[in-house]
């Protein structure tokens, strides 16, 4: 791959956005191969945990400028397709059955934002920026406001959305857009790489991925549906090897390290 860098060790795989000299930004090939890495991490039975990085300054800003030269062009036809394909992208990130971490060590802007934020954990430096900034070039943040509202609600999505204004690391962990504020650079690799050991150690793998499906479908259901779904997987849940060797473990008050 030409822009994005993939690796596996200790049942984590690294996704590194390698696009430094264009701050990461998104462009269709870019996003072709981000689908390709996910994919093959959700594939790779030896991946358990997934982390989501970028080399240089920027984690990403948004779309490539040459990107959006020629997005003037295109058909009605055209740009739904392209709107799609980004659109792929992030429901693939929110419904993968395996935990994804952004690691972000500097601004995460527009469709970047939108990238950080269909993950799992965020974890940023404090000098990294955040913000949703389509509206300030006459465009919308279409598709990632239908994350954005499910995982800050509305009343937090129009502020970020409809002002276009970037906000801090700790503004965004306020909100809830970043889960952890790590005080410096040199320790943001160290944070992150704990916690995705630690998930791989204590947590059962079939578990966290029958609870990201739920998290993805239950917000669209009604209340008897979504509990009728809720007493399926739960049944699903107790078939599995793994709750079978959780309980016999718990039960024989033994330490389990998945």
């Amino acid at each position: 791959m030409q822009y994005v860098d993939y690796s596996v060790a200790d049942r984590i795989a690294t996704i590194t956005l390698n696009r430094p000299d264009k701050r990461n930004a998104l462009s269709r090939e870019l996003i072709t191969e981000l689908k390709d890495s996910f994919r093959q991490a959700e594939g790779d039975d030896a991946v358990k945990v997934i982390i989501l990085r970028a080399a240089g300054e920027a984690f990403c800003a948004g779309a490539d400028l040459a990107y959006l030269q020629q997005l003037r062009n295109f058909t009605h036809a055209e740009n739904v397709a392209d709107s799609t394909h980004l659109k792929e992208l992030y429901l693939q990130m929110y419904t993968l059955p395996k935990v994804i971490i952004a690691q972000v060590q500097g601004h995460a802007l527009a469709g970047g934002c939108g990238l950080a934020g269909v993950c799992d954990f965020v974890y940023a430096v404090p000098e990294a920026r955040f913000g949703y900034t389509e509206v300030k070039i006459g465009f919308i943040p279409a598709i990632v406001m239908v994350f954005l509202l499910r995982k800050l609600g509305e009343a937090q999505a129009r502020q970020l959305l409809l002002r276009g204004d970037l906000i801090s690391a700790e503004e965004a962990r306020r909100v809830g857009l970043v889960t952890t504020v790590v005080p410096s650079a040199d320790q943001l690799a160290g944070e992150v790489m704990a916690l995705a050991q630690h998930l791989c150690r204590t947590n059962s793998a079939s578990a966290m991925a029958l609870t990201k499906q739920m998290m993805a479908r239950v917000p669209e259901m009604p209340l008897e549906a979504a509990l009728a779904f809720a007493a399926e997987r739960n049944a699903d849940a107790r078939a599995t090897a793994d709750c079978r060797r959780g309980i016999d473990a718990f039960l024989n008050k033994e330490k389990i390290l998945w």
